[in-house]
């Protein structure tokens, strides 16, 4: 029996959770140890060497193609830095009227390696996870032409996380090409920022300047990190094992078998899903960061109490951080800021003004910046729609700014008081479960049609009423995750309010601090979803 075997049961995809028993109660501990034991020149190496052994066992010879990506990243950096070395020298002695177009040859040269590792990172990705949605859709473009083609539909095995550690090697090459990092020339810091084992299956996705040098330069393990550690990973238990895994019935159930159940039930498995996916999700990034916390690492928040937001913009800003972060510098900063798209905004604010003229290259980068959201969550038609969605929620957001001021204003109508940023906030909740409907939806027309049904059919009946056997959701699961959601309500509140909860446990007294803590277990082990009746969800960003 192989190791994997032997700590996964045969059941190789249990460790991508960071809440499965593999993890929590062999992995991570395993690692806790042998990292403490190590001494302090040795435990970087370690580190190194238990993320791609996670990598290994969760992906098994798949782990090839996430070393392919560091040595890309590795050459291609000092390929960069290379060149960058050589413009300097040929500036320095070059006469003046010489150097613009020196440094214009030489900036020619890194966009040939930036291209270059480009395609090869992106290729691989796209051949891996896109390919078949390609080759399925040309087939169904040549099947309405009556053209006697077909494709054959390629299947490949797409290693966990790609999707998250090529943004984060491409945010690398674009940095050092940039200037804003210098090249790395040690592979094996480079491989540890790649793969470093908390991360590698959802994120966050890191920039180089934000993790690389921490993971270089861990120390041992203190007791405040591993108290506030594994209080955030408890946390995202809870978030995880009470809510989100205890909605899955429902949700699985009524998107599956959309054709049978009303409009109000698609609308509340809407609403359900939007809170699974986000206690899942936050959960696993509470888990994520708690386990960095552990080794001493702060890896940056993706979340920031997205459900307080007022706009589907604000929204965006606080969901998803570190993806958005990415899509902004890299896609909509470099595609708004090109030339073109530079002239068609000074041409376009001369006769359409200040408001309306810069927002032309805006779109054209927004256009851009959702196109390739949506395909990045998947190879899907509702996945572009979704990004489409939003496209279009923001855009008409920006576009008519300026007549809800006015409107405002001519109501006397105070933006900033309590029941208008309210309406605000409830709005953008619904427009929020609107896109995840979609987002979850088995394809677009089911999608639509749920959608449909619930302006057209807004009542509460089933077809078929066996498929009520199929999950098993009553008072009791509401009254639970009702109270779990107050709970969590309770802290982003505070924490909006600049009150950290865990700091405040921290200064109170000891009775207090482990009363909370045990409660915490208690409710996890009473209250968890699992044993006969559910099925635990698998990480549902890994999958993106």
């Amino acid at each position: 029996m192989s190791l994997a075997q032997c700590l996964m049961a045969g059941k190789v995809s249990s460790l991508t959770s960071y809440f499965s028993l593999a993890y929590m109660l062999g992995f991570l501990p395993a690692s806790c140890i042998l990292y403490s034991l190590m001494p302090k020149a040795a435990k970087k190496y370690f580190l190194l060497a238990a993320s791609l052994i996670f990598f290994w066992l969760i992906s098994g010879k798949l782990v090839a193609y996430l070393l392919f990506a560091v040595l890309i990243i590795h050459y291609a950096g000092i390929w960069l830095e290379r060149i960058a070395k050589e413009r300097d020298e040929a500036t320095a002695l070059a006469e003046k009227t010489e150097r613009k177009a020196l440094k214009k040859a030489y900036k020619n040269r890194q966009r040939f390696v930036v291209a270059f590792a480009a395609v090869l990172l992106f290729g691989m990705l796209l051949t891996l996870k896109y390919s078949a949605f390609f080759t399925v859709n040309i087939n169904t473009l040549l099947s309405l032409f009556h053209i006697d083609l077909q494709f054959e539909i390629p299947k490949y095995l797409m290693p966990i996380g790609i999707s998250f550690y090529t943004m984060q090697a491409m945010s690398y090459v674009f940095d050092v090409y940039r200037g804003t990092v210098k090249a790395d020339t040690n592979i094996f810091r480079l491989a540890l920022y790649m793969s470093f084992f908390p991360q590698i299956v959802e994120g966050p996705i890191c920039r180089y300047n934000e993790t690389a040098e921490k993971l270089w330069n861990v120390e041992s393990i203190k007791y405040k990190n591993l108290c506030f550690g594994l209080q955030r990973l408890l946390f995202g238990l809870m978030k995880k094992m009470v809510v989100a895994d205890r909605l899955n019935s429902i949700v699985q159930t009524v998107f599956s078998y959309h054709d049978s159940f009303s409009g109000g039930y698609a609308a509340v498995a809407a609403v359900c899903y939007t809170v699974q996916l986000y206690m899942d999700f936050s959960g696993t990034m509470d888990a994520v960061i708690g386990t960095a916390e552990i080794f001493g690492v702060t890896m940056p928040e993706n979340f920031k109490r997205p459900f307080f937001s007022r706009t589907i913009s604000e929204f965006w800003k606080r969901w998803h951080i570190t993806l958005g972060a990415w899509l902004k510098d890299y896609i909509f900063y470099p595609v708004s800021m090109s030339k073109p798209m530079k002239n068609l905004t000074s041409s376009a604010r001369k006769k359409l003004g200040n408001h309306f003229g810069p927002l032309l290259a805006g779109s054209a980068a927004l256009f851009c910046v959702w196109l390739f959201n949506g395909l990045w969550h998947g190879s899907a038609w509702n996945y572009i729609f979704f990004g489409m969605y939003h496209f279009v929620l923001i855009l008409t957001g920006n576009i008519i700014e300026p007549l809800v001021r006015a409107v405002n204003t001519k109501l006397h109508i105070n933006p900033e008081s309590k029941p208008y940023k309210a309406m605000q906030i409830l709005r953008t909740c619904v427009l929020v479960c609107i896109g995840e409907m979609f987002f979850r939806a088995t394809g677009l027309r089911a999608g639509l049609s749920m959608f449909k049904k619930i302006f057209t059919d807004f009542t509460f009946y089933v077809k078929d009423t066996d498929i009520f056997t199929r999950y098993s959701f009553d008072v009791h699961d509401v009254i639970i995750v009702a109270a779990v959601l107050i709970i969590i309500l309770g802290v982003s509140i505070a924490n909006e309010k600049g009150i950290c909860v865990r700091q405040k446990l921290a200064q109170s007294k000891p009775v207090v601090r482990w009363a909370v803590l045990y409660g915490l277990i208690m409710m996890i082990i009473i209250f968890g979803a699992y044993g006969i009746g559910y099925v635990p969800v698998d990480p549902i960003y890994a999958n993106f």
